[in-house]
Formats: C-alpha cells, structure tokens, sequence
C-alpha cells in the first residue's frame, strides 16, 4: 500500500492506496483508510436565497384554460396583461430553455385571468404560467 498526501481546498488529507491484482479484482474486500486528519475546518458557505418559483402545478394544471411549462427554462418576454383578450394560438409568452426561445400559445380563445409569471422569472415544467377564463 502506497500512502500519500492530498491537499483539498486548503485541508491536508492521508489516503492509502493499494493495488489489486487481476484475481483479487473478483473478490471483494475492505480497504482500510487512514483517518482524515484535516489541517483546519473551513466553515460551511451561507445557503443562497432561492427565487420565488412560478405558482406550482396543482390537480387542476390540465384544465382547458391553463398554460403549463412544458419544461424547466427562463421567461424571456411575457406579451400579454391581465384581462386582456386573447384568441387560440396567440403567443402569450417566450420561454428560454436549453439556449432556445419557445413560444407558448393560447391553447383557446379567452380572457387572461390570471398571469402567474414576469419577465425573468424560473420556471419548472408543470408550472402554471397562465390562466384563462
């Protein structure tokens, strides 16, 4: 067994190293490693505040009036308001994901009764973007 030292983000680590044989591949043993001997701690990062997400799917996320992400991605442009008239194929909004712009369209004629999103908002797929009436 070789042993050697590992340096990783400032903390100094003993690790041995054993080389099996082609015959000892095939039976499995325990390899018994030095104990981890941290030189100092580094403390833990504090957790990043995470952005509001859209409103989440719920029961009725398949209802006719409802536009759904198809897919995790970014709101590039939201080209509709609250209240207004929309008809069946309208684009309502552009979503980027995976470095492409998608358009989401209005799946029938109605009125935007809800508009769950803005402009740079993250999305995952299942989200209710837009409701119509």
């Amino acid at each position: 067994m070789k042993m050697f030292r590992v340096v990783v983000n400032g903390s100094e680590y003993r690790v041995g190293i054993e080389e099996l044989a082609e015959e000892a591949i095939s039976r499995p043993e325990v390899a018994q490693a030095a104990p981890a001997a941290p030189a100092h701690v580094l403390p833990k990062p504090a957790a990043q505040p995470q952005p509001k997400p859209a409103a989440a799917s719920t029961d009725g996320a398949a209802a006719p009036g409802n536009v759904i992400a198809p897919m995790p991605g970014t709101v590039l442009q939201v080209l509709v308001n609250l209240g207004e008239s929309v008809k069946k194929g309208q684009v309502l909004l552009v979503l980027e994901a995976m470095k492409m712009e998608n358009d989401l369209l209005a799946p029938a004629d109605g009125v935007v009764q809800e508009l769950n999103v803005t402009k740079g908002v993250a999305v995952n797929a299942g989200d209710i973007l837009v409701i119509l009436s």
